[in-house]
């Protein structure tokens, strides 16, 4: 999973194919309950990019795309949003999945 590391690189990645921004932070309980299975869901959605974004370090991001709550997945194509899963809840692995199979 690549890191996000700045708006300009958000900016550049949106306008790829099937681009999954996974909004998340190193205190969050429940985005560290969904790391085990993470690289899992990757190999089998090989056909998506998965970038990590830290919440706090890209606060007005989330701000601008309405992600108050974390962990939570937005979906970018060529520059459109094409889905999210944005919610305060624990995610499980079969809604991360349910979620990407919509896309």
């Amino acid at each position: 999973m690549q890191i996000l590391t700045s708006l300009e690189q958000f900016e550049q990645l949106k306008q790829g194919e099937k681009v999954v921004f996974k909004f998340t932070a190193d205190w969050c309980p429940d985005c560290h309950f969904i790391d085990p299975f993470m690289e899992e869901i990757e190999d089998n959605f090989s056909d998506f990019t998965f970038v990590s974004v830290d919440r706090d370090e890209f606060i007005d991001l989330c701000s601008q795309l309405d992600v108050f709550g974390i962990p939570s997945f937005i979906v970018f194509e060529n520059g459109v949003e094409k889905g999210r899963f944005v919610s305060k809840d624990r995610k499980s692995r079969e809604e991360i999945e349910s979620f990407l199979q919509t896309i």
